[in-house]
Parts: structure tokens; C-alpha cells; sequence
């Protein structure tokens, strides 16, 4: 086992890594940036190295920065948790040049998975159901057109470096082609510096629904279970609950089982999770893979009991994993509380929280590295905190999330608090009648 990691990362999740490692008996470090010298996961670590400025591209995105943290602290491993360096082949390959444990993914795995496109193919190699549409990356707009003409409009044409809703354009005919086209590549080459194009049959109305998944050094995997994505606003998630009100146990079985397949085609190891979109007919179709742990982790754990990142650090060290799969036991609902504004369209609200209750109870979980004091930088993402709450049923599940989010006071800043109060009032919402196009209709006005 690791004696020490290092967590390649910030906030919420950062102090969910040191949390687990302490419980390991594991000594952690900390890195943070000059913005979050305050911040909580650096009071909670071992040790803790400052790492560059503000910005993520001088700090958290600085690789030899990281490699020289770890140098000098003695780390034999390091976390990346999510979102910055967490499915960067290039990171993975010089930890392992430094012989440092990188806990993820190897850069071949990451480099199948994040090219969409070569993704796609692997996953239908794999016999697991792809979305149609184009074989591989689109060339040309007259390519495009063709294929959308092949297989029906609309379509949806896709950045194969993207994630988070960049570089998506849904296109309905071919007079709106060339634009979308246009839009989808600028957006891309300035996200991902790769302006390269796929394109799918764009499903009207689905649920996006996703399977966690863990693999060991063995080739053996083993899939936790569903969870519902469905809730977002312009491809970001805003809700995410296990198990999904759409499912059933056969069609649980059935996504696991492809998602799996999946996996094991590339001799996966670690977490990672397998994306799908959901027809009003429950067939599914791959969407993409993460290779990585996810922002909505916690509500697997909790209808689980399962320590997903101790398991990620567990097989990293080369441990096996049992093998089973795992099914829901309970009903969990998790809430994300970004620092904006949902009245003025979501708009960023950081600042200095003047006042801060956290709320609690039977069943209900509160991830977040901020406390009354703290600054919100303006540099990075505006998640702030999850809030998790678990029950028998769904029912019940929503009821507690109302409760707890009532109970949450946050002052000084602007919160999606009163967003998700109203939401779980919402009559379509307790029905679990949604999908993913659910808060295009949804009146933000009245918040």
C-alpha cells in the first residue's frame, strides 16, 4: 500500500481523497495555487506545497509543478480526483517516466476513451450499442451532409476532444449545416486546441444515464450500478440521483453487462464510468467513458456502501476486486450547489460567504471544502458543495433533499439553492417523469 499521495487537485474533492487516505492510514499532500491558500484541504492535509498562481494553467495544469511537489514530499502516488489533469494521457505517462503511481487510468487507456471518436468505434467493436452516424471523425461539410442525409436529420455533430457541452451543434437540415459546422469547430479548437468533428443521430428527448464501473490490474471488472444525469442545463449536470426512476432491473442488467464489456475490451483499470442515452423505448446507446472519478460519486456510495475512491487507491496498489456487481440498495438524490445566480441565467456569484449552516440529519451527506469566512476565487469551476441525501424510496429521498436544503444557509454569495428547492416541488420532477431536455420548459423566473 501507499504511504503517501499526492492530490493533484482542489476543494471538495481533495478533501473527499485526504479523508479516505487518513482512514487508510495513508499520509496525503496537499497542492494548492496562491487563490486557495485558504481552502480547507489544504488545513486537512499532511503537507501541503503551493504550486503556482491563480490560474489553473499556472497551477493545477502545470505538470512539472506536480512531479516537483511529489519529488519533494516523497510521494509515491498521486490522486488526480476530477476535472483538470484526471484524464490527461500525458500526466499519467510522466508520473509513471517518475515512478510515481498515477491513481487512474494508463495514457493508453485515457487516449482510447477521450478521443470520442476512436471511443465509439472501440465501444462497437465491443458489441455495445452506438448511437449512428459517422465512422470515425467527418472531413468535410458536404461529408456531413451526406451521412445526416443517410441516416435523418436532426443531427448532432460532437468535438472528439470535448466534454461539458463544448463543441456540440445540433443541426436540423442541410441549409443549417455550414454554421453549425463553423460554430462546432471555433468552439472546439478554443476548448481543446482540436477543431475535429464526429456526427450522430441527435435522439429527441432522452435520459442520460451512466454506469459506474471498476477495474483491476487482472482485467477483471465489476459495474455499481446506474446513475440518472438527466437534470442539466446546456450539458452541465445540476442533479444526479441512484437508481435511475426510468430503469429496471433487466435493463440495469443489460447496461451493466454492456459497460463492462466495454471496459474489460480495453483491460480497464480503476474507476471509471460509462455514459448512455436512454430512449422513450429504454434502448441505450454509448455515449462516452470517463476515466476518471466523477463529480456524482457520492450517491453510488451511499446506495452501496461503497468507498469508491478507497477502492480506486486499492487497486492502484495492485489489489484485486471482488468481482461482483453491485445493485441499489436505497434511493440517493445528490444536489450540486454551484456559487451562482439561477435568476440571472446561472451567472457566476463568487465573493466571501458572510455566514454558513450546513445542513444535517438522518441520511444526509454535505461534501464541500468552504466554511463562513471563506473567499470563492473567480478561477475556478462554481460548484461549492454536494449535497447528498439517501433514503428506503424515492419518494422519501426527495422529501429529505427538500428538508435538508431548506436547512442550508449560505450568505454573501448567490447560490443554486433556491433552484433545487423549487425543482424538488416540481410535480413532473417527484413523478420521475424527465429527461434531458426536462429544464428547457423549467421557469427559472419564479425562483
Amino acid at each position: 500500500m501507499f504511504k503517501k499521495i499526492l492530490i493533484a487537485n482542489r476543494g471538495e474533492i481533495a478533501l473527499r481523497i485526504i479523508r479516505t487516505c487518513k482512514e487508510m492510514g495513508i499520509k496525503t499532500v496537499a497542492v494548492y495555487s496562491t487563490a486557495d491558500k485558504e481552502s480547507l484541504h489544504v488545513r486537512f492535509a499532511d503537507e501541503a506545497v503551493c504550486i503556482g498562481g491563480p490560474a489553473s494553467k499556472d497551477s493545477y495544469l502545470r505538470i512539472p509543478n506536480l512531479i516537483s511537489a511529489a519529488e519533494i514530499t516523497n510521494a509515491d502516488a498521486i490522486h488526480p480526483g476530477y476535472g483538470f489533469l484526471a484524464e490527461n494521457a500525458e500526466f499519467s505517462k510522466v508520473c509513471d517516466e517518475y515512478k510515481i503511481k498515477f491513481i487512474g487510468a494508463s495514457p493508453e487507456m485515457i487516449n482510447s476513451m477521450g478521443d470520442k471518436a476512436t471511443a465509439k468505434k472501440t465501444m462497437k467493436k465491443a458489441g455495445v450499442p452506438t448511437i449512428p452516424g459517422s465512422d470515425g471523425l467527418v472531413a468535410s461539410v458536404n461529408e456531413g451532409k451526406k451521412i445526416a442525409s443517410k441516416i435523418g436529420y436532426p443531427v448532432i455533430l460532437k468535438a472528439t476532444a470535448g466534454g461539458g457541452g463544448k463543441g456540440m451543434r445540433i443541426v436540423k437540415n442541410d441549409n443549417e449545416f455550414q454554421k453549425a459546422w463553423d460554430d462546432a469547430r471555433m468552439e472546439s479548437g478554443a476548448s481543446f486546441g482540436n477543431d475535429a468533428l464526429y456526427l450522430e443521430k441527435f435522439l429527441i428527448d432522452p435520459r442520460h444515464i451512466e454506469i459506474q464501473i471498476i477495474g483491476d490490474n487482472r482485467g477483471r471488472v465489476c459495474h455499481l450500478s446506474e446513475r440518472d444525469c438527466s437534470i442539466q442545463r446546456r450539458h452541465q449536470k445540476l442533479v444526479e440521483e441512484s437508481p435511475s426512476p426510468a430503469m429496471n432491473q433487466k435493463l440495469r442488467e443489460k447496461m451493466g453487462a454492456a459497460a463492462i464489456a466495454g471496459a474489460e475490451s480495453i483491460g480497464y483499470e480503476g474507476a471509471g464510468t460509462v455514459e448512455f442515452l436512454v430512449d422513450k423505448n429504454r434502448d441505450f446507446y454509448f455515449m462516452e467513458m470517463n476515466t476518471r472519478i466523477q463529480v456524482e460519486h457520492p450517491i453510488t456510495e451511499e446506495v452501496t456502501d461503497f468507498d469508491l475512491i478507497k477502492e480506486q487507491i486499492k487497486v492502484a496498489a495492485g489489489i484485486k476486486i471482488s468481482g461482483n456487481n453491485y445493485f441499489p440498495k436505497m434511493h440517493a438524490i445528490e444536489c450540486r450547489i454551484n456559487a451562482e445566480d439561477p435568476k440571472k441565467g446561472f451567472r457566476p456569484s463568487p465573493g466571501k460567504i458572510t455566514n454558513l449552516h450546513f445542513p444535517g440529519g438522518h441520511g444526509v451527506r454535505v461534501d464541500s471544502h468552504v466554511y463562513a469566512g471563506y473567499t470563492i476565487p473567480p478561477n475556478y469551476d462554481s460548484m461549492i458543495a454536494k449535497l447528498i441525501v439517501s433514503a428506503q424510496t424515492r419518494e422519501e429521498a426527495v422529501v429529505r433533499m427538500k428538508r435538508a436544503l431548506q436547512e442550508f444557509v449560505i450568505e454573501g454569495i448567490k447560490t443554486t439553492i433556491p433552484f433545487h428547492i423549487k425543482l424538488m416541488d416540481d410535480k413532473k420532477f417527484r413523478a420521475g417523469d424527465f429527461t434531458i431536455s426536462f429544464l428547457d420548459k423549467f421557469d427559472f423566473s419564479s425562483i
